[in-house]
């Protein structure tokens, strides 16, 4: 698919475990921030948004982003500025003691 913003390729990937709750294949997107380039990949797969975003469109507490193997530093606003040929990872967060 075509990503809708002119912009180097972005590879957004799930975790096997994500996977197995919902279909989200690795695909390729583009956008100059994680915002945009998570917009880009629910647009091509739309069912996921909900998984990983609340209703305020913020990162759900279950789940964490990284970028290039970074944690997001804005999980609110999803902020992060995108470098080309950047990776996004989601995944769910681990929590406990």
């Amino acid at each position: 698919m075509t990503a809708i913003y002119d912009r180097g390729v972005v590879r957004v990937n799930f975790t096997k475990n994500m996977q197995r709750h919902v279909d989200c294949p690795p695909e390729d997107v583009s956008g100059a921030t994680l915002r945009l380039a998570l917009d880009d990949y629910f647009r091509i797969h739309p069912a996921v948004r909900s998984y990983v975003l609340d209703d305020q469109g913020a990162v759900r507490r279950h789940v964490a982003v990284f970028v290039d193997g970074d944690h997001v530093s804005d999980p609110s606003s999803l902020s992060d500025p995108l470098g080309d040929d950047a990776e996004i990872h989601v995944m769910q967060a681990l929590s406990g003691g």
